[in-house]
């Protein structure tokens, strides 16, 4: 499988912050590249560069066989963008927005028209399609932004942080047309920091932090790297918590970890079933009220608290 968007030793800086350190990447035609990491990790950085909106320090990019430096204006032609933030035309409705954003494509009246129709229903902008941008709800013109990035039916999207903002309907949308456009053939890049999202659509993920890749894989190799599964149990009263933790020191497989304000203690354990029934005896015996009790594999959210110190929450 060839690869649609490849970048080797990505260096930017700004004074003394190295925004990217070495970034190495390779999204396969047809597939969505996840790119994963903290605030201030890189990734808008790297969107920027593979836009050709910013020029590298150092290394090098192709995107849809195209040069990001020594060929801008061929990459610019392959693919569609959708920033961080709406950038829509307040004054145009959004009918006048995607039909002006396909003149400029080069394409002809009647196409432009009927794009600009076609992803105005798709993003469930039609009651609003006569109105201008300036009175769209903040949603309504992410969507819009969303919509203008797929005029040009463009072989590579990149989507920085394409659901912030949206609503769970808006969310739900927009990972449709993104399942969509990877049917239809196109490649994705995707920052985002909704771990869901990622695991939800992402054929492969790169967890950036400080500007360096730590980290790689499907969804499934990630978790599988975390380790094994994790036992969590809530308590009746903040009193049992450490004795509760004491226990799931004993039955787990690692130093457990507490979360006073919801009564809870976590550890990663090594034999399933059996370790739960253990520490329920246990707990039984020591008279503790266990409330709610669960035993689950690692979650993107556990992979991104393993790799970066922190959960994706805390950003």
């Amino acid at each position: 499988m060839t690869a649609a968007v490849r970048a080797e030793g990505l260096v930017k800086t700004y004074g003394s912050t190295r925004a990217l350190d070495g970034v190495d990447l390779e999204i396969p035609t047809g597939t969505v590249l996840g790119l994963l990491g903290p605030n201030g990790a890189g990734k808008t950085t790297a969107v920027r560069i593979l836009t050709t909106l910013l020029r590298p320090d150092a290394g090098r990019a192709w995107v849809a066989g195209h040069d990001v430096l020594a060929d801008p204006d061929a990459v610019r032609r392959a693919i569609g963008l959708s920033g961080q933030y709406a950038a829509v035309d307040e004054q145009l409705t959004g009918f006048e927005n995607l039909y002006l954003v396909g003149r400029l494509y080069g394409k002809n009246k009647t196409d432009a028209r009927a794009r600009a129709t076609e992803l105005i229903n798709r993003f469930r902008l039609d009651d609003a399609a006569g109105r201008p941008a300036k009175t769209y709800s903040g949603g309504m013109r992410r969507r819009l932004d969303l919509a203008g990035a797929l005029v040009a039916e463009p072989a590579v999207v990149l989507l920085d942080e394409p659901t912030t903002g949206l609503d769970p309907r808006g969310r739900l949308d927009t990972w449709a047309v993104i399942g969509e456009l990877v049917a239809d053939g196109a490649t994705v890049l995707l920052t985002t920091q909704y771990l869901e999202e990622a695991d939800q659509l992402a054929d492969t993920i790169l967890v950036i932090d400080h500007g360096r890749v730590i980290a790689s894989g499907t969804a499934d190799q990630l978790k599988t790297e975390v380790g094994g599964e994790r036992l969590e149990i809530v308590v009746g009263e903040p009193a049992e918590l450490p004795l509760t933790a004491r226990v799931l020191a004993d039955v787990g497989a690692g130093e457990p970890s507490v979360d006073e304000q919801h009564r809870r203690v976590r550890v990663l354990v090594d034999a399933g079933t059996k370790s739960l029934i253990e520490a329920l005896r246990r707990l039984d015996g020591e008279g503790v009220a266990v409330l709610d009790v669960s035993l689950h594999r690692p979650t993107l959210d556990d992979v991104f608290l393993s790799l970066t110190g922190h959960a994706a929450e805390e950003e």
